[in-house]
């Protein structure tokens, strides 16, 4: 039998963990503009300000931290969103339920905005610091305590589920449902509808052992079609709304990294220029090339095509994504909308892709930052898994302390208390982190 998701069933306003208070409202904000609401108004959001994206946070020239990185993204996923709902509810116009798609850019944007929430402080660095901690630290001597799923999950830490857990999980003295988001934004934040052990190589995946049975649930509401692995590891494919998310998140922080790279003077203007008018034919680049004649500031130029380049590609991946609707329908559709955009565009962003691993990725800055990030976060696990681990020490009873109270150390297993330090850490922002680590180190005290 064919299978196939369905419109319908994907886009459902129950709120995790207040299912028994479903009702499906009519006012003025939908259940999804609520999630986005929600998110805008929530401690992780605002944290976002404080943790780094990939330059250093600012001094006296302002780059992008993670929360205007997701802004942009909801941003742009918005759009690209809107453009697709369009066209789908002139296709399914004789249906019932044809109104839902009205709701997908509402659903979409509250996932952008979501996306980044479980990436722990310092960038990638930051996912990779607590990762090694276990693989090739002092969390290794933890291994034998734990199951192979759970270990499967501590070593290849990975942001994308720790967002799902800090959305669902109901941390101590919180409510069920965490933040109780309905079930399609839930869904479409999980790019890698999957189990850790499925990601041994490409350490990517959706969701930890704590909250596999938690996304069984999500995915089973909504007909997400299910593809177990070849030892019954637990696998969907994907919801058809991550694609869109996916598309956003990757068209803003390869184009807004290279505006911030030549903002830093990292990248010319004229490096910009010849990567930016490369994504249009000739036509449109002589256009731009005149509306540029009357502008002197360099970083003007620079804004102006950027804007241009993301009005494109959310355009061509709109297109992508409506003539491929059925088989992302039912679960066949392989890549990103990216990769299926035309020639022209796609090698213009293999281009910035290209060129930002080589100028971008490997500045100093950024390089430095990775490596303070790494000791700083590996400091800080060291110390609060050791304290965890032995509680009634001194040094402990007096560390744990410190930890706000809703991360419970006190877990009754290994894996709970683990996970609460890894809540911690990873909620951190830069700044408290380095705090933190100095006051550990006897490198500053409070003012006396």
């Amino acid at each position: 039998m064919d299978e196939m998701m369905h419109w319908d069933r994907l886009i459902c306003d129950k709120r995790f963990g207040l299912e028994k208070y479903h009702n499906p409202r009519k006012g003025s904000r939908s259940d999804f503009q609520r999630d986005y609401d929600r998110l805008v108004f929530s401690s992780p959001f605002r944290r976002l300000q404080n943790k780094t994206q990939v330059f250093p946070l600012p001094g006296s020239i302002f780059v992008h931290n993670r929360l205007t990185h997701s802004m942009e993204v909801a941003c742009v996923g918005r759009s690209l969103a809107n453009e697709i709902s369009e066209v789908l509810m002139e296709k399914y116009a004789g249906c019932e339920w044809s109104r839902k798609l009205a709701e997908i850019g509402d659903i979409v944007a509250a996932a952008c905005l979501a996306h980044d929430l479980g990436n722990p402080p310092f960038g990638h660095s930051g996912e990779k610091a607590i990762s090694t901690f276990f693989s090739e630290g002092a969390g290794a001597d933890l291994k034998n305590d734990l199951t192979p799923e759970q270990w499967n999950d501590l070593i290849q830490f990975e942001g994308n589920a720790n967002a799902l857990r800090l959305l669902i999980h109901q941390f101590k003295g919180r409510r069920p449902g965490g933040f109780a988001m309905t079930y399609s934004t839930l869904a479409s934040i999980v790019k890698y509808p999957y189990e850790s052990s499925i990601a041994v190589k490409a350490n990517k995946f959706g969701f930890f052992a704590s909250e596999k049975e938690d996304f069984v649930k999500i995915a089973t509401e909504l007909g997400m079609i299910s593809r177990p692995g070849e030892n019954g590891e637990v696998r969907y494919a994907r919801h058809p709304l991550v694609y869109i998310v996916e598309a956003a998140d990757d068209i803003c922080y390869e184009v807004m990294d290279i505006e911030d790279a030549h903002k830093l003077r990292i990248l010319t203007t004229d490096e910009v220029k010849g990567l930016f008018l490369g994504f249009f034919d000739n036509e449109r680049r002589q256009h731009m090339i005149e509306v540029m004649e009357g502008v002197d500031d360099p970083n003007e130029k620079v804004s102006y095509m950027r804007s241009c380049v993301i009005g494109t590609l959310v355009n061509r991946c709109a297109r992508v994504f409506v003539e491929h609707e059925q088989e992302i329908l039912r679960g066949e559709f392989v890549g990103s909308l990216l990769d299926h955009v035309p020639a022209l565009e796609r090698e213009g962003y293999q281009r910035c892709s290209d060129l930002s691993w080589d100028k971008i990725y490997r500045a100093s800055d950024v390089v430095d930052i990775e490596l303070a990030g790494n000791r700083i976060i590996t400091f800080l696990m060291e110390k609060l898994i050791y304290a965890v681990c032995n509680p009634n020490l001194n040094y402990s009873r007096l560390l744990l302390s410190k930890v706000p109270q809703q991360y419970d150390v006190t877990a009754p297993t290994l894996y709970g208390k683990i996970q609460a330090v890894i809540d911690h850490v990873s909620g951190m922002t830069d700044v408290y982190a380095l705090d933190l680590y100095r006051k550990l180190n006897g490198m500053s005290l409070p003012a006396v």
